[in-house]
């Protein structure tokens, strides 16, 4: 029998709804990461000494449910970013296979990682902002805070009071990091999966995957951190009337973590940013994977895969 054609919004729905499912497991380390970036920011005492410190700091402080602020943010940037980067990735793949009659190689499918990157990240961009402001809430002082109610709240707080357009902010940061997390992602994923099934240390299954996407995870985590603490940073500033934001650019905010808080600084809250990467990726490409096995069979769909 032929292979009945999966609709294309079929692609971006399981995608996003695959990008959900893992950020509910790992969003406690987004918070965390995202906590540590923003401290000793200028020269300021480090609030925190690792990620363990953290953690056992917030829940102190703030109850064990604050590890799930911003959770409402998270969500819509799956459904945003994740649905637009696996979704535009997929269709760029299916598309390289129908016009070569084969599939893509490592460059192909880094560049369309890159584009689907760029392109997911301009889409999810507000949910971004508003994910780390409402992630870095509890650090400040009350009369600082900005008390976000939800996701909607911030969005329309954020567009009334500091201009629509300030929903990009950290914009050009947060594209660059996504290209170089999907670029970095692919090479080292593919690189580690043939390395370990070439040598004949893991066959093919759950284990190889998670394997090599902790490996990968590893490697993305330290080629995009410092881009990802200068979108943190960018995203997360105050700018008050009148005066000049604290940040002008990506370069800016490394040269002046690099100034004021050490080379190393770059790489501030790296434990919990790749306890969050690795499992995420692994937890979103086996939900993907059984969310297209059940579409498949459930709509009589034949030896059609993610594409991934």
């Amino acid at each position: 029998m032929a292979d009945k054609k999966r609709p294309v919004y079929v692609q971006y729905v399981l995608g996003g709804l695959s990008g959900i499912g893992a950020t509910c497991v790992v969003q406690p380390l987004d918070l965390v990461k995202t906590r540590m970036q923003i401290s000793g920011m200028g020269g300021a005492a480090k609030e925190y000494n690792n990620t363990f410190d953290a953690i056992g700091k917030i829940v102190r402080r703030e109850g064990l449910l604050a590890m799930y602020k911003g959770l409402s943010a998270a969500i819509m940037r799956q459904a945003t970013y994740t649905t637009t980067r696996l979704g535009v990735y997929t269709s760029l793949n299916d598309a390289y296979k129908q016009k070569t009659n084969k599939a893509p190689n490592l460059l192909a499918s880094m560049a369309m990682g890159m584009t689907a990157g760029a392109i997911g990240s301009f889409v999810g961009n507000p949910s971004e902002l508003i994910l780390i402001r409402m992630t870095a809430d509890g650090r400040l002082p009350v009369a600082e805070r900005r008390n976000y109610t939800g996701f909607f709240n911030a969005l329309f707080r954020i567009a009334r009071e500091e201009g629509i357009l300030s929903l990009w902010r950290g914009c050009v940061p947060t594209m660059g990091r996504a290209m170089v997390v999907n670029a970095a992602q692919l090479a080292s994923y593919s690189q580690a999966k043939a390395y370990l099934v070439s040598s004949e240390l893991l066959n093919e299954g759950i284990g190889l995957h998670f394997t090599a996407s902790m490996f990968s995870g590893l490697i993305t985590t330290a080629a995009s951190l410092p881009v990802d603490i200068a979108k943190t940073r960018i995203q997360n500033m105050k700018v008050a009337p009148g005066q000049a934001p604290p940040y002008k650019s990506t370069i800016d905010v490394i040269v002046k973590v690099i100034r004021h808080e050490g080379l190393f600084a770059l790489w501030k809250g790296f434990t919990a940013y790749y306890g969050r990467l690795g499992p995420h990726t692994v937890l979103t490409f086996i939900i993907l994977e059984q969310l297209n096995g059940l579409y498949n069979k459930h709509m009589g769909v034949e030896g059609s895969k993610s594409g991934l």
